[in-house]
This record gives C-alpha cells, structure tokens and sequence, in this order.
C-alpha cells in the first residue's frame, strides 16, 4: 500500500520513473534498516492511517503525505538533528521532483516541527504532529510494545542511561497543557495517553 500511495504521489509532479523508483527504494533502505524496531514503514502507514480519518481538513494532503514518508528518513539514536537532517533531505527530493517551492518549505517545517512536538497554530501541523504521537494514546499493550520497540532501538545506551533520557521525555509530555493539538486527535487520545506515560514513568 505504501509503495502504491507514494509511487502516485510522486508521479504527479515528475514523469522520470527511475527518480520515482530511486526515491522509493531509499525511503525503504532507510526505514527498514536493521536497527528500526518502531521507526519502520508500520509506522508511516499508521499514521496515514489516521491522517486519512481528517483528510478533510487537511487541504494540502500531498505536502502532509511527503511530511510522513520523510520525516524519520534519517534516525540516528546516537545524534540529536535527525529532525534537521530529514527535513533537509526532503527538501533535496521534493526539489528534484520538481514539488513547488511553497509547499516545499511546508513540508520542512512541519518535520521540523516533529522535534518539540509544538506545531503552532497551523491546523495541517497539528494534525500531522498529533498523527505521530498517536501512539501515546493507544491501547497499554499496543504502548507497551511501542515502548518496548523504542527501547531497542537505544540499545547502544545502558538501561541507567535510557532510563534517565526516556524520564525526561515523558515528564514533558505531561507538563504540556495538551498532548495532542487539534481537538479530533485530543478527543480520541488525550486522556489514554497520559496513562500510559504515566504508567510507563512509575515503571522506570
């Protein structure tokens, strides 16, 4: 389904299919890489899973589509600007494509805007934003294996390490007034997810 949906996508904007494929083929080098546990393909087709329940309001639904398949393209646990690096990788192939230049710099603030999870007042952020936090908010064993997948993928980190880092995180979810931004998205998930950091918390 992936294949299909970006494959289409990116058609609409180049008739070179080696680029198309090309381009394709580095969005599943890069995420099926061996070390992905939770940052994989599944997770780009969750979240346009739930993207598509408000496509509605989403009215530049490609520039949200090229947010998702490039915003973790480049993850490194060991390094702090992956947000940086994959916005300015789809920068690059948007660029070679030929998507316009407005909707380019759209995309690259909304991957950017993946690093604090505070999309402003933009209405397609939040709801791309809060896409990729849905997780937070899913059942305690579906949070619980996301957890668990994204512990994985920090192996390099000594459990006191990862302990202390992922602590962190989760105590600024809490402190925000609201997880998830858009009203859709903080309905559906809000009052699960602080659980389940909560949980999580008293865990570590």
């Amino acid at each position: 389904m992936l294949k299909i949906i970006f494959t289409e996508l990116v058609k609409k904007y180049t008739t070179d299919d080696l680029l198309c494929k090309q381009l394709w083929n580095e969005v599943v080098i890069n995420y099926c890489d061996a070390g992905r546990y939770y940052h994989n393909l599944n997770h780009l087709e969750a979240i346009i899973g739930e993207l598509s329940d408000v496509r509605d309001r989403i009215p530049q639904w490609d520039t949200a589509l090229f947010s998702v398949f490039y915003h973790d393209i480049v993850y490194n646990a060991l390094r702090s600007d992956n947000e940086a690096q994959s916005a300015d990788k789809a920068q690059m192939r948007l660029h070679e494509m030929g998507f316009p230049k407005d909707q380019t710099t759209q995309c690259v603030l909304q991957i950017l805007a993946t690093k604090g999870h505070e999309p402003g007042n933009d209405l397609t952020t939040q709801l791309f934003i809060d896409a990729d936090l849905a997780i937070l908010g899913k059942a305690p064993q579906k949070y619980t294996e996301y957890s668990e997948n994204l512990r994985k993928e920090f192996f390099v980190y000594t459990d006191g390490e990862y302990k202390a880092g992922r602590k962190k995180v989760l105590k600024y979810f809490l402190a925000m007034d609201r997880i998830f931004k858009s009203e859709h998205f903080y309905n559906k998930y809000e009052r699960q997810a602080r659980i389940n950091i909560e949980a999580e918390l008293s865990s570590l």
